[in-house]
This record gives structure tokens, sequence and C-alpha cells, in this order.
């Protein structure tokens, strides 16, 4: 499970998040969506440690992210938005120096690379790869982790169509297994009907979640024919 309990953060006099509160449960694929500026971006950073909230608190798999810092970080894999690569080395050694970090074998770190469809490119440099290989490779490395709390920025912005579908196959493949997966995105239309909940960011607060097939309806001017669920 990944928590957030009156959650506040700020940035000078700004006030960013406000007193918000978040459950993304285990076996389930959440989604978070919001308008430019709602505090995703914030959001992510503090769940994920980059960032210290002025007050509340965050509890991944159970561990508090302050008490147990170390426990917390270990139980959770994000990726960023823009994941970035030493550009001069290959796709095989930035792959295995992960691997190594996690504790996985050889085998296991070309075994997600073939996952993700790299073999062909491993002996390229990360310069080298189109920005959807480059994704590949992050969503390899991020696979590795096999944490029970997955916190993805945009993951699919990349990705043809074809990627796309395999990636949200396993991050439902990963939920079924008891993770908790919180995906923020603005693709709505990509992910309609293949996430669990949605939960809307407004203003720096949960303000309800929408319903999961319906998630472009509630975004275009004029079709919001009921409210969200809070």
């Amino acid at each position: 499970m990944i928590a957030a309990r009156g959650v506040e953060k700020r940035f000078g006099s700004r006030r960013v998040l406000r007193g918000l509160d978040l459950t993304v449960d285990r076996g389930r694929v959440t989604l978070l969506v919001g308008a430019n500026g709602a505090g995703k971006t914030t959001l992510l950073r503090v769940l994920t440690g980059l960032c210290r909230p002025e007050r509340g608190s965050v509890a991944i798999a159970g561990l508090d992210l302050t008490r147990a810092r170390l426990a917390a970080l270990g139980a959770l894999a994000f990726l960023p938005q823009a994941p970035r690569f030493h550009p001069r080395l290959t796709t095989r050694a930035v792959a295995h120096y992960y691997g190594r970090l996690r504790g996985r074998t050889p085998d296991e770190v070309m075994a997600q690379l073939g996952h993700w469809g790299l073999v062909d490119h491993v002996g390229a440099t990360t310069a080298e790869l189109s920005g959807g290989l480059r994704q590949r490779l992050a969503l390899a490395i991020f696979a590795l982790a096999r944490a029970p709390a997955l916190i993805l920025d945009e993951p699919g912005l990349s990705l043809d169509p074809e990627w796309r579908d395999r990636l949200q196959a396993h991050l439902n493949n990963e939920a079924r297994g008891g993770a908790a997966v919180l995906v923020a995105t603005h693709l709505l239309g990509e992910w309609e009907g293949k996430v669990d909940t949605c939960a809307l960011l407004e203003t720096g607060r949960i303000a309800g979640t929408l319903p999961p097939g319906r998630l472009r309806a509630f975004f275009l001017t004029g079709s919001h024919d009921e409210p969200p669920t809070s």
C-alpha cells in the first residue's frame, strides 16, 4: 500500500499540497490525473522521498517514510517522466549496473531486456537509442526492482501503441500479484478502462475518484454530467 495522510507542501508562499489524503491499495492500478498546476509532480516527489512535506505522513508498504526511510524506499520503485542514463554507456552496461543494485543475476537482467524488446540493442550506447527504446530500457530496469509499491510518472509518453499496451498489461499483472501501482498521466485516452481506480487531484487535494471507463468525458468541455465521487 501507498498511503499519504494530511500531506502539506509549500514552496515559499505558494501552498501546493493542502492536507492531501491518498491511498493506493495493493492489488490495484490507480491512475492520478489533474490539470497542470494541480500538484501531481510535487505529490510524486513527496511519495518517493525526493522532498519532505511540512506536515502529514507517507507510508510505503506499511513503512513510515520519515521514521524508516531506507526500508520504505527499499519497498518502492519509481519511474520518473524523463529517465536519464549516461550517454556513453551501453544498454547492457546500464541494465547490469541497476541489476546489481537490486541483487539480480545477469540472466535475470537479460530476461528483462528480452521482455522489453531490447536484446538487439544491448551493444548500443544509450545516446544511440531512440526515445522509445530509452523508455523501454527504463521500464526493464524498473521491473528489476520487484517492489511491492510502484510509482510511475507519464510512463507511456515515448512508447508506441503496442508498447503502451504491453506496459499496461505488465502493470496490471504486477497489481494482480499484490503490488500497489500508482500512475500519473495526462494520456487519459490511453488508460481509459485499463486501471482499477482513478484519483482526481485538484488544487493540492484529492477531490474524489473518476470512473475508469469514462475518463475522457470528465475532461471534455460541457460533458461533466456527473460529479467525481469522494
